[in-house]
């Protein structure tokens, strides 16, 4: 269980941070070895873009933020800040970890054999493939939020660590084979990518109605944290409603420009 916290002022907001010790593990080893394998290859003389590098850098730092500043500390208080999270961790910092081209780092670095091996095994194809990685990113958000998965992530923390780092694992696998800049078992026309996003979007916007028309998530828990400040329990969620479809929709537009980007370099 987690411990009682203060209510969510513009103060506690700035001030409030946790230690998240699982993704702090990872994002450590995470940051090295990328650091690693960026030297590496710039000793190799096939460096990575700084581009690249800094898109995978604020991954990690928007990773850190989602889970140890104040949205990790309130996301078992709020929903909001809990579907915040979500969107964070599924979609934005996989997205920026995809875009610095990590496989290529570690290519780059001397690992081209071992690289090559691991892209040519048939489990790397069906991975990748997109109806599996499309799949994932859309049932995810519905598994979370529609089945008891939620409350149990909320009550027992170490489940809510590996629902958290499970999150990053589907989003990258998602933003992988969908934007590859990095070498994949196998390309997919970008036309692909921009009906999945078409897709994505629609399933996201249903997911958003239903969480802002239907029944309270949660409920029996929220009400048992006994918190008598900030939104009720029903304003509560249709924040976190809108921040899943709205804001969640507004993200999306910077990927559909990179798959129209890369569209027009397949077209060229």
């Amino acid at each position: 269980m987690y411990e009682a916290v203060a209510p969510l002022t513009l103060s506690t907001a700035v001030t409030t941070w946790t230690a998240d010790v699982p993704a702090a593990v990872l994002l450590v080893a995470t940051g090295c070895g990328y650091a690693w394998a960026c030297r590496r290859a710039r000793l190799n003389e096939a460096p990575v873009a700084t581009a690249r590098q800094s898109a995978f850098l604020c991954g990690l730092a928007v990773w850190a933020l989602a889970t140890m500043s104040m949205i990790g500390v309130y996301s078992h208080v709020l929903f909001w800040v809990r579907a915040l999270q979500v969107l964070l961790l599924l979609f934005v910092v996989p997205m920026l970890l995809a875009l610095g081209t990590p496989i290529t780092a570690v290519r780059n670095a001397g690992a081209d054999t071992f690289v090559g091996r691991m892209l040519a095994a048939r489990a790397a194809a069906a991975l990748t493939h997109p109806a599996t990685t499309s799949l994932l990113m859309l049932a995810t958000p519905w598994l979370l939020y529609l089945t008891p998965w939620y409350v149990i992530a909320l009550q027992h923390s170490a489940v809510g660590a590996a629902t958290r780092i499970l999150l990053v694992i589907i989003g990258f696998g998602y933003f992988y084979a969908r934007i590859q800049a990095d070498p994949v078992p196998r390309r997919y026309p970008q036309t692909i990518s921009l009906v999945i996003s078409i897709a994505e979007t629609l399933g996201d916007g249903l997911l958003g109605v239903v969480l802002w028309l239907g029944p309270l998530i949660a409920q029996d828990y929220y009400l048992g944290l006994h918190r008598d400040w900030g939104p009720s329990l029903r304003v509560d969620q249709s924040i976190g409603a809108g921040i899943l479809w709205i804001l969640g929709d507004v993200l999306g537009v910077p990927f559909l420009l990179i798959l129209m980007r890369a569209l027009s370099t397949d077209e060229k």
